[in-house]
């Protein structure tokens, strides 16, 4: 299990607003997105691009994993974001509108002159990519594609559907997803929670991401931050378990087992690898570093 880092709250930030980049470096999520995208008009796209640009190439995020959402390649402003974005070198590359496993590898000739150690996230919100995970999915095999982020918002849109706090529309679409991600090893974020003012709706909304088993949340305002860490940060009762079944497995007896009994339950290898991805996440967020375990 490599490179596991906290990926429990992605907060959106308009790249036009240079007061909200400035004060990205000081919030308590864990991933900065800068967009390009669908929170910046046309008139003001090449400005917001420069300013993403310089902001990757200045740094000071910390800990913060740096992303930026670019435009799509079929809009006029998409090939010079990923050509600016390869050469400026953020952590990855959010890319919009991916209909299939094609488009990955479109995106990722694009970023063919990148740091190699930059990634592709591609957002999961079209109506067509739903019937296509698995392609998708597939594309990491010869891409640098590494995590979806799903778009429920303009999922929405496209199925006519209407976007509540229990999502009962897109159940199948959010488990789809993850079991898609999980099969290739890649990591995924939940989409965004609209209701600025209902904390209880948020925390509501990522416990149920968290039961699906996502990374953590997009959001699309600093105050959501706290509620959805709290959540997808791993409870002292989850720790007690990963540590309970490290040390158990640990035990010279049960070196050569594939299941033993913890606190009276019946625990398999697969448990021992949740609970040592469990102490990752934690001690990534504690540590504010990427955890390997």
């Amino acid at each position: 299990m490599a490179d596991i880092r906290p990926r429990r709250s992605a907060l959106y930030l308009p790249a036009s607003n240079l007061k909200a980049l400035e004060k990205a470096r000081s919030l308590d999520c864990d991933v900065v997105i800068l967009d390009l995208e669908d929170s910046v008009a046309p008139d003001v796209k090449e400005a917001a691009r420069a300013q993403a640009a310089d902001a990757v190439r200045a740094g000071g995020f910390g800990r913060r994993e740096l992303v930026v959402r670019v435009n799509g390649l079929d809009t006029a402003w998409g090939a010079a974001d990923l050509q600016a974005m390869a050469a400026a070198g953020p952590d990855a590359v959010l890319v919009p509108k991916v209909n299939d496993g094609a488009d990955i590898r479109r995106y990722d000739e694009a970023l063919g002159a990148a740091p190699a150690a930059m990634g592709l996230w591609a957002m999961i919100e079209t109506a067509k990519c739903v019937f296509r995970l698995d392609d998708i999915a597939s594309a990491s095999n010869d891409s640098r594609l590494s995590l979806f982020v799903m778009g429920t918002n303009d999922l929405a849109k496209e199925m006519g559907a209407t976007l509540t706090t229990a999502r009962a529309p897109f159940v199948g679409a959010l488990g789809l997803a993850v079991a898609a991600a999980r099969a290739y090893g890649l990591g995924i974020l939940d989409g965004v929670f609209n209701g600025l003012e209902d904390e209880a709706g948020l925390v509501e909304q990522c416990r149920q991401g968290l039961e699906f088993g996502f990374d953590g949340k997009t959001l699309i305002h600093p105050r959501q931050i706290g509620p959805c860490n709290a959540v997808f940060t791993p409870s002292p009762e989850l720790l007690q378990w990963a540590w309970s079944v490290i040390e158990a497995f640990n035990l010279p007896e049960n070196a050569d087992k594939g299941a033993i009994r913890v606190d009276g339950k019946m625990v398999e290898r697969l448990h021992l690898a949740q609970a040592r991805r469990v102490l990752a996440i934690h001690d990534g967020v504690n540590m504010g570093i990427p955890a390997s375990a």
